[in-house]
């Protein structure tokens, strides 16, 4: 199973170590009839391609940050208040969740532009936030759900405010559903394609995903760079699985009852 799912990466990175026209090649082969090393290098020091990076760092790192702080409130509050219009509300998240961006960038476009925000990097993470604060909001309340409101009472008897027994005591125990809501919106935020190709219009504010069509064009066609790119526009999401895999399947399984 994990040579099935490794076999596509596996080509992508034989693929930035060959020649452009080797990647051309039929029949092709696995192995590059020429190996050339040097793509990379020549990948990381285009100024294009790090003006890429830095805008999808940009925009999956802020998205990600403002989907946890307005999505930790959120689901405090309808996990643990009966308040008025409570169901209606967690009905009405759940439904922004059906919604594909591709059904609203028309949509989007026109209210960017009568703010004034096409091509412009809040757009994207205005956008980006919106589109992930639904499943944020919905695991973080199953998870603030499940955990005893003896432990919120035993806080409070020892003195703590509101403020305080959320910080110090419900963050710490949801935090395998605070891990896999991040890696979650990080990866959204990170992959985003159809949003980013509407908005944004100079080739040094577009993301990695919209960007790399440019190393293919109908006047030039540099495959290797273009698998040499992707290669690397991979790393950062693999890197942020390893170091907290274990939050992450803690948060998909387990839940945060101690």
């Amino acid at each position: 199973m994990t040579l099935f799912f490794l076999a596509p990466y596996s080509v992508m990175l034989m693929s930035s170590l060959r020649t452009s026209g080797d990647v051309k090649t039929t029949p092709p082969t696995f192995l590059p009839r020429e190996w050339q090393w040097d793509t990379y290098v020549t990948v990381l020091t285009d100024e294009r391609f790090l003006a890429w990076l830095r805008t999808s760092l940009l925009v999956a790192v802020a998205s990600t940050l403002i989907v946890i702080a307005v999505a930790i409130p959120a689901a405090y509050m309808t996990a643990r208040y009966r308040f008025i219009g409570r169901t209606p509300f967690l009905l009405l998240v759940l439904v922004t969740q059906m919604f594909s961006p591709t059904a609203l960038v028309v949509g989007l476009y026109r209210q960017f532009f009568e703010m004034n925000l096409v091509n412009t990097f809040a757009a994207l993470i205005i956008a980006n936030s919106a589109f992930n604060l639904a499943f944020a909001v919905w695991i973080l309340h199953g998870f603030f759900s499940s955990i005893p409101t003896e432990v919120e009472e035993a806080a409070e008897l020892d003195g703590s405010s509101r403020l305080q027994t959320l910080w110090r005591v419900m963050l710490p125990l949801t935090r395998p559903g605070l891990v896999t809501a991040t890696i979650f919106t990080f990866i959204a935020a990170w992959n985003e394609y159809v949003v980013a190709l509407t908005l944004m219009i100079d080739d040094a504010k577009k993301p990695l995903t919209v960007g790399m069509r440019a190393y293919i064009t109908g006047y030039e066609q540099h495959w290797d760079q273009l698998f040499a790119a992707s290669v690397i526009a991979v790393v950062p999401v693999v890197i942020l699985f390893a170091m907290i895999e274990k939050h992450l399947v803690g948060g998909l399984t387990a839940g945060s009852v101690k």
